[in-house]
């Protein structure tokens, strides 16, 4: 009988991790063919952005600011600073840039994977810097974008105090250890905390209007960082 019931929970188990396995919670396969390239070619990259459907759709709308400066972009839609950490050493640390830009906390924020914890968010975030700096990379890290609300999670209240609180937390946090924070936030809100509306047609994702402001501010950051002109 005892034998019976450990092969059966044997077989269970095995089911759940083939069942698991079978989830990329946080879609490794998304860049592993590009990194791969990277890789072999023992191509130099300057600057990796690491981040959400923000970064993703940066690329997406002005490749040439990422092609022209030698930047690399790894956004993936819809992810969390959880999602972004898990991926942080494939899609980063791999890379061996010289610097990387960190974004995330908008879909935390949204609750994309779960209830939002800001202690775990931030942790998140503090854990990419830890995990770049402890790889000789340098780090930036951008605030999250200004949102009075989310299309696609109405029920979340009180979003632009939510996104000011993760802010000030991460820019406290950048400035005690003498980390770049990069403020997208306050060139681009509205008197309400929110996107302005000329800025993304969603509230959320920048339109070129949107990346026309952002794109100076970290360019400028990172060029002092790297001593560029």
């Amino acid at each position: 009988m005892k034998l019976s019931m450990f092969l059966a929970l044997g077989l269970l188990l095995g089911e759940f991790v083939n069942a698991q396995s079978a989830v990329d919670f946080a879609n490794l396969a998304r860049y592993k063919d590009d990194n791969a390239a990277i890789v072999a070619a023992k191509k130099k990259v300057d600057v990796v952005f690491i981040g959400n459907s923000i970064t993703e759709g940066w690329v997406k709308s002005h490749p040439e600011f990422f092609s022209e400066n030698n930047y690399t972009g790894r956004g993936i839609s819809g992810q969390t600073t959880s999602q972004m950490l898990l991926r942080f050493q494939q899609d980063v640390v791999a890379l061996k840039p010289k610097l990387v830009v960190i974004n995330g906390g908008t879909n935390d924020i949204a609750q994309n994977t779960g209830a939002y914890d800001p202690d775990f968010s931030f942790n998140n975030i503090k854990a990419m810097a830890d995990i770049a700096q402890s790889n000789g990379i340098k780090v930036m890290i951008a605030s999250v974008l200004p949102a009075a609300s989310f299309p696609w999670r109405k029920e979340v209240t009180d979003v632009p105090q939510k996104v000011d609180a993760l802010n000030n937390r991460l820019k406290q946090y950048a400035y005690i250890n003498k980390i770049t924070f990069i403020d997208y936030n306050t060139a681009m809100r509205d008197e309400k905390g929110g996107m302005r509306e000329s800025l993304a047609k969603d509230g959320i994702h920048p339109t070129p209007a949107g990346y026309t402001i952002m794109e100076p501010i970290v360019k400028k950051a990172i060029n002092k960082a790297l001593g560029k002109k």
